[in-house]
């Protein structure tokens, strides 16, 4: 039919060309040729090549192995097996096998230095005297704890002294140093006056002089031995630069039997200047001993400006009692003296 006709006759009639005289836009240019996205549209499916293949097969085709390709990837399976080992071992195998490894290598450890320390305990015992001495020094701290407990317990031996005071934080520093140093003494203190000196020497000549007079003092006692070792502590004020005061002590040992002379000093204690002009002031212009020194003790005013004890006035001074610089100086008094009659 005719309308059956017109419609094959349109969808015939190329694109772009309107079969109606009607439209507006039919006087326009009709416009260039768009690009066409088919190629060869008109070629079957049918009429292509052999040779040509879907781009899946020849993927396929061409990711499949051939007997060459498998042979060489046999081949090389156990290198990449291997090199996969080499590479995996420091990451996998090492973290179990250092679990293993480092036990057994700290107990290693641990035995060589418990051997070492016990090879270095034999070796010291055998060739020295360390626990010996360990073991003497034990013995001298109980030693010295007994002393004080009870100063009989080392007294006796050959070494006998004879200390120029009655008064007990002189004797006894004297005795704890000797028996320390002689492990056996017998230390005894007299009463002696000395009244050549000033009741607080002033300088090292004073101070020294006093503790002479206190020996020759103690000699003068017809019960003591003449030839007996005596030992006496003096202490005197001594001005160090403009107004700078110390106290200190002077012990001398006098032993005639065996020609010895010693004596030390012991560490100096500060002085307030305040306190010395106090006993500068104190002082009567006609004391007859002004020459040496004062007629008032700075240990009598320090303790009462203190509120201490006349012999505690170094310790609440210092935090250092008198008794103790007393016995450090003895000590090395003592030693020297040892070194003296006894010579190595």
């Amino acid at each position: 039919s005719f309308s059956s006709l017109s419609s094959s006759t349109s969808l015939l009639m190329p694109l772009g060309i309107s079969t109606s005289t009607g439209n507006l836009l039919s006087n326009v240019a009709p416009p260039t040729a768009l690009p066409s996205f088919i190629s060869n549209p008109g070629t079957l499916l049918s009429e292509r090549p052999n040779n040509l293949e879907p781009p899946s097969q020849k993927k396929l085709h061409e990711h499949e192995p051939t007997k060459s390709m498998l042979n060489t990837i046999i081949q090389s399976k156990p290198l990449q097996q291997e090199t996969h080992q080499v590479i995996t071992t420091p990451i996998v195998t090492p973290s179990i096998q250092n679990v293993q490894t480092t036990v057994p290598s700290e107990v290693q450890d641990l035995g060589m230095v418990g051997g070492g320390l016990l090879s270095w305990v034999k070796e010291t015992v055998v060739n020295s005297n360390v626990l010996s001495k360990v073991a003497e020094k034990a013995k001298n701290s109980v030693n010295t704890m007994i002393t004080t407990l009870d100063p009989q317990m080392h007294s006796g031996g050959d070494m006998e002294i004879v200390v120029a005071s009655d008064k007990d934080i002189k004797i006894s520093p004297v005795r704890q140093a000797f028996q320390t140093v002689f492990g056996k003494a017998t230390v005894t203190g007299v009463s002696v006056e000395s009244s050549a000196v000033a009741a607080q020497p002033v300088g090292f000549a004073a101070g020294v002089k006093g503790a002479e007079e206190r020996i020759n003092s103690a000699r003068n006692i017809p019960t003591l031995p003449k030839d007996i070792p005596i030992i006496a502590v003096e202490n005197f004020l001594l001005e160090v630069g403009e107004d700078k005061w110390y106290d200190l002590g002077v012990i001398v040992l006098n032993d005639p039997k065996r020609n010895v002379n010693l004596q030390t000093f012991t560490q100096m204690t500060p002085v307030p200047s305040q306190i010395v002009t106090m006993a500068q002031e104190a002082t009567p212009e006609d004391y007859p001993l002004k020459w040496s020194g004062l007629s008032i003790t700075v240990g009598s005013l320090m303790a009462s400006n203190l509120q201490v004890p006349h012999n505690e006035w170094h310790h609440a001074l210092t935090g250092v009692s008198r008794r103790d610089i007393i016995l450090l100086a003895v000590q090395s008094l003592a030693g020297i003296y040892k070194n003296t009659i006894n010579p190595v």
